[in-house]
């Protein structure tokens, strides 16, 4: 076992273990230490802290070492890794871990908590490389580039095209990737509903995606009655 092991399992919780396994369908209940996110977090912070100062060789190098053994194990791990390459304060440097890392991430909970700081600040940035994560051959990545999209492209840096590239992925590779180009429609319906209204008047989704996003959005606190009754309108048949 692994330094970094040993410090999640100090968190162990077996029954939140079970709950977590439940919820990660498409990974092995034997991935899973059972340690809830605000441990990771605040563990996350503190190797980070340790990492930034260099206050101890040592410990810098058990992060740095951690980092580089990919694939991890545990859910945990993954979720570590994540946490960490989001204290990352360098634009330059995050992207370059972000890199490294999406391709070994293997389930929707990591993918999608994935969220560094620093994006925040410059997300024009992102925008060369959201263009490779659609076209990726690994559902997880094309996940995190539409997240990247709905995240900082849908208020006022929002263009016609993004929602252009989200549609134009195939949806029925994998239910991960249709959930999320469902909840990316959604979320365009209640902060941009007349620019992207016609990718569901024309069913330019697939029906299973397109019944998705009107359900998500139907769902939502942030469209208005008037509008959800006209979403329902506009269900496709299931068969």
């Amino acid at each position: 076992m692994t330094r970094i092991q040993e410090l999640l399992f100090e968190f162990q919780d077996k029954k939140y273990a079970d709950f977590q396994s439940n919820l990660t369908p498409t990974l092995s209940r034997e991935r899973f230490i059972g340690v809830r996110t605000p441990k990771i977090r605040a563990l996350a912070k503190k190797l980070a802290a340790v990492r930034k100062i260099a206050e101890s060789p040592d410990n810098v190098s058990l992060v740095e070492e951690f980092m580089k053994d990919l694939p991890h194990f545990y859910f945990e791990e993954n979720q570590l890794h994540a946490f960490l390459i989001a204290e990352e304060k360098d634009f330059s440097a995050c992207l370059r871990e972000l890199e490294l890392f999406l391709p070994y991430i293997d389930n929707w909970a990591t993918c999608d908590q994935l969220s560094p700081g620093v994006f925040k600040k410059e997300p024009e940035k992102l925008l060369p490389y959201i263009e490779l994560w659609l076209d990726s051959s690994h559902i997880y990545t094309v996940r995190f580039g539409i997240g990247m999209l709905m995240r900082y492209f849908l208020d006022d840096r929002f263009e016609l095209k993004y929602a252009e590239e989200v549609a134009a992925i195939p949806s029925d590779r994998d239910y991960y990737i249709s959930m999320m180009i469902a909840w990316y429609f959604a979320t365009a319906l209640a902060k941009q509903y007349d620019a992207v209204l016609p990718f569901i008047k024309e069913r330019r989704l697939d029906p299973w995606t397109h019944n998705k996003t009107i359900q998500k959005a139907v769902e939502s606190d942030r469209i208005p009655p008037e509008r959800k009754s006209y979403l329902k309108t506009l269900k496709r048949p299931s068969h």
